[in-house]
This record gives structure tokens, sequence and C-alpha cells, in this order.
């Protein structure tokens, strides 16, 4: 154990060495003079017991950065970014990656297909509670083990050790690809909605796949460009956009409301059977939900900054439920404005761009739509830088851990910008790449994109499935957040509603099943499964998990 804490505080070279800051160098030293106050060489403490030392000599640190590199150490890694992310910086990463009002804008039309007013409104409220019981068990999983590589990295330490490697190795490709992909579909998000609003004001105009593919990449290279241009402001533009989306929606709320030209009677929003896909009321509701989740999309999105943040097991957790409650409350009262003040349900399902159209008939207004509409693409634009930080830090995490190809090379953090450059551009060309699909198959495309919001819903629940098959007080050490007995309804409920949510996410969107309209989803899954496996047999042997030192752990937690 002594020699644990000793390597702690003085941080030797490891395999997964980076370096230090100078910074962080000298006020080691001061931390390894203190310890050595406290110990003698052969381990014994000069006044206290030998059980009581480790202990002391951590409480003698009041540099709080030392100890959350202490306990990112007792996880088997060296601190190899600067901490700059602050609590409200992570909040706004965090919020911005989910932006829930204006994510739910831009797929709750098909919830109208499902079930009308009903399934939007009501299919968010069960999405909430859904999404949310996952992420409070995520978070507390966050907190007990804080670090960038997030769910693979609980799964390695919490999985038997004859699985872990391949269980690890699996969530890891699950999550990895989950975020390459979910970036992309936020760039197409932003290049279909800038073709939308082309739409909206000159009818007869369509944009071509070609040019939704140069709108594409445009957005892409904007969006990335302050991670390299100016990388120490990247905290500032996840702060920034969320007070931006937060105005945003008080601005559209209170203009929705004050020039609304009608409201609906409470009859219409409870109306069942106005869903037009063909299914059943109940199957269509299911399936409503799991459309509805888009709106909490990537809550684990703090979690890959927690070795930029001052004390992650505390801040990481509350960056990850306050972005699901400003979510709630953002996307809740927005949807039932829109619900109530919609006058035709038939042209908002006709048209390029829903939000769009609701806006029209809800304010009679082209040039009133077009400034809030502009607010959220902004918004949209904003966004993606966090997806950008998001992407690239899991991307260098797992290479960390030698989980990709030339791990070595896309493992290196660049000293004179302060972040994993080489990971983020790897990020980048994979969505250069998949955004070619588009021009091919729109249809494919948004499978994936599915596909991809699937897996990243199975890697939430994994760690926390396996914290119940081994029990809650031989699988979590001390946390800041602790759910207590809370813990054990989350961890048993998130696997269980993932499994069922995800089937339904399976499901083709109408019926009869068309080859238009077939969900291709469940074939993707699998075939990116296939791929994951063939990865495993070609450099599985390469891959190691973190070393924890469970005692050290245990010192360093709540400190």
């Amino acid at each position: 154990m002594l020699s644990s804490v000793r390597g702690v505080i003085s941080h030797p070279t490891s395999r997964h060495g980076r370096g230090e800051f100078a910074a962080q160098d000298a006020s080691s030293a001061g931390a390894e003079a203190l310890l050595n106050e406290t110990w003698s060489p052969d381990g014994r403490g000069s006044s206290e017991s030998e059980n009581d030392g480790p202990q002391l000599a951590l409480e003698s640190l009041t540099d709080s950065s030392d100890l959350d590199n202490a306990n990112l150490r007792a996880q088997g890694h060296e601190a190899a970014l600067q901490r700059s992310f602050s609590p409200l910086a992570a909040i706004g990463l965090g919020f911005s990656i989910t932006n829930s009002w204006v994510g739910y804008l831009s797929n709750f039309g098909q919830n109208l297909i499902y079930g009308g007013p009903q399934s939007v409104v009501f299919g968010l409220l069960v999405a909430t509670a859904v999404q949310w019981t996952v992420t409070l068990g995520l978070s507390e999983v966050a907190s007990a083990f804080p670090s960038a590589g997030g769910q693979y990295h609980f799964t390695y330490i919490l999985a038997p050790t004859k699985h872990k490697k391949f269980a690890a190795f699996v969530v890891g490709w699950m999550t990895l690809l989950g975020w390459w992909v979910i970036t992309c579909s936020g760039v197409s998000l932003c290049a279909v909605s800038v073709a939308g609003m082309i739409n909206f004001w000159h009818p007869s105009w369509e944009a071509a796949r070609w040019q939704i593919y140069l709108i594409y990449l445009v957005t892409m290279f904007i969006t990335a460009s302050p991670l390299f241009l100016s990388p120490r402001s990247v905290p500032k533009i996840t702060q920034a956009t969320l007070f931006l989306s937060v105005s945003g929606f008080v601005l559209v709320f209170i203009l929705l409301l004050a020039l609304k030209q009608q409201t609906q009677p409470a009859s219409f929003i409870t109306e069942s059977g106005l869903g037009t896909s063909g299914w059943s009321d109940g199957t269509a509701w299911m399936i409503g939900i799991g459309n509805a989740l888009y709106a909490y999309g990537g809550t684990d999105g703090a979690i890959h900054i927690a070795e930029e943040i001052p004390r992650p097991g505390k801040n990481i957790p509350l960056a990850m439920n306050l972005t699901m409650c400003i979510g709630f409350l953002t996307a809740f009262p927005m949807t039932l404005a829109l619900m109530f003040g919609m006058t035709d349900i038939d042209a908002v399902l006709n048209s390029k761009l829903a939000s769009a159209e609701i806006f029209y008939q809800i304010t009679g207004s082209r040039g009133i739509v077009t400034f809030m509409q502009c607010w959220v693409i902004v918004v949209y634009f904003m966004s993606l830088t966090s997806q950008w930080v998001t992407a690239g830090r899991m991307t260098w995490a797992f290479a960390r851990d030698r989980g990709i190809p030339f791990s070595e090379f896309f493992s290196h953090v660049s000293t004179s910008r302060d972040f994993p450059v080489r990971a983020t551009i790897l990020s980048i060309c994979f969505c250069c790449i998949y955004g070619l699909l588009y021009l091919a198959s729109t249809t494919a495309f948004n499978s994936i994109v599915t596909s991809a919001v699937l897996y990243l819903s199975i890697t939430y629940a994994v760690p926390q499935g396996i914290i119940v098959t081994r029990g809650r007080a031989t699988s979590l050490p001390t946390r800041t957040f602790d759910l207590g007995n809370l813990g054990y309804i989350c961890n048993v409920l998130s696997p269980l509603l993932v499994a069922v949510i995800g089937t339904f996410i399976c499901f083709p969107p109408e019926i009869p099943v068309t080859t238009s309209n077939m969900n291709y989803t469940p074939v993707i899954v699998f075939g990116l499964f296939a791929v994951i496996m063939g990865l495993w047999w070609a450099r599985g042997e390469k891959f190691m998990g973190p070393r924890i030192d469970w005692e050290l752990l245990n010192l360093t937690a709540c400190k």
C-alpha cells in the first residue's frame, strides 16, 4: 500500500505515462516531501500506526488536483490533461450534447405519426423517467471510477477476471462507434436544418444529397475548429452554449405563448387513435418512447472529461443529473406549447422541417419563424464542439488502453495544445467518410445512427448489470455520490429498460413493411457487432485495461 501511495503522489513513469505539466510536478514534489515526513523508509510511521499512515499522508495534501491525480493513478492511469473544465463548463458540455428541447424539435414529428400529440407529450414523460433511471445509476458508477474511458473502463473493473478483457473491449468499441456516429448525426442535423430553412422560404427548391453533404463538411470543419485554434477556450464555449440554449428556450417559449393563433383543447392532447403508422396504439406508444429518448441522447458526455475537471467524483454525477434536469425543464414545456398551438398535423408531417412549420402555424409570421429557427440552428452548431470533445477524448482513452489500431500514435497528447489532437482528427476523418453514406442512402445513414444510439444505451446498462450480479457492496468502492438503496432500483431496472426499449427501437416505423420503410437497425446492430468481433480476433490480446489499487481508490474517493 505504501508503494502505491508514494507512486501516486510522485507520478513515476508507467505504461500509461504521458508526462506531467510543470506545475503538477512542482506540486507533486511538495506532496512527496509531505509523504516522506509521515513515513519512514521501512514503511512504518514515525508517530502513527501503519494503517493510519496512508490516510494521514493524503490528508496532508492541500492541492485538490493532487488528490484527483492520486485517484486516477489508483485506477491505473497517469494524469495527462489539465483540469481546465469547471463544474459549470462540465454541465455546459453535458447539456449542450443532449440539448433536449432542440433535440426533440428535430424528431417529434415521428411521434406524431406513431400516436399523435399524445405520443409526443406523454412519450417524452416516459422517456424522461427511463433515461433518468439509467443515467442516475451510471452517474454513481462514474463517481466511483472517474475516468475518460467511461463505460468500458467501468466494465473492465467490475467484470469477472475471466471475461473482463472481452467485455470491456466490446463495450469500448460500442461506445466509440456510438460517439463517432452520434457526432455525425449532429453534423447531419445542422446540414438538414440549413437546407430546410432554405426550403421554408423557397418551397420549390429541394436540396440534392451532394449539396447536403457539402453543408455537412463545412459544418464539421467550422464546429471542430475551436479545438485546434483555441483549445483553452473550449470550456468557455461549452458554458456559452448552455446559456445560449437556455436563453433561446425562454425566448422561443415566450414568443410561442404570446403569438399563438389558437389553443387546442386538452382533449386534443389526450386523444388516442391519431397515429397513422398502422401499428396498434400500444405498440406505437412503445416505439414512440424509443424515439423520444433522442431528447436525452449522450448523457454520458460529461464522463469523458473526468480527467479534466476537479473533484470528478462529485462534479461528474452533478453534471449528468443536472443535464437531465435542465433537459426536462426545457423540453417538456416546449412540447406542450407546440402541441397546444398546432393547427394542422398533416402540414407538419409533410414539411421538410417540422419545427419551422409548427412555429409558423403558431405565430403566423415567417420573419419570426426565421428568427426562432435560426437561433435553434445556431444552438445545433454550437453544441457540436462539445461532441467533438467527447468523441476525441473517448478515442484517446481507448487508444491509451490499446483498444484501437496504432494505439501508441493515437494515445499521444499534444503538449502545445493540451488535448489529444491525433485522436480528435481520427474522429473527424471517420465523420468525413461516414458522411459519404448519405450520398448513397439516407435510410442506411439514419439506420446506423439509430443503431449507434442503441449501442450507447447498452453500454450504460452493462456496468450496472454486472453490479447487480456481483452485488453493490462488493463491486463499488467508497464514492462521493452514493445512491444507497435507490441504487439497487436503478441497477436492476437499467438493463431491463434498455432491453425492452431497444427491442421496440428495432421495429419498422410503419406497417405494412416495404423496402422503403424497413427498419434496418437489427441488421446493422449485428453487422457492427460482427465488425467488433473481427477487431477482437485481430487485436484483442493487445488490449490492456486499467490496474486498480482498491485500497488507494477508497482513500482518495471522497477527498
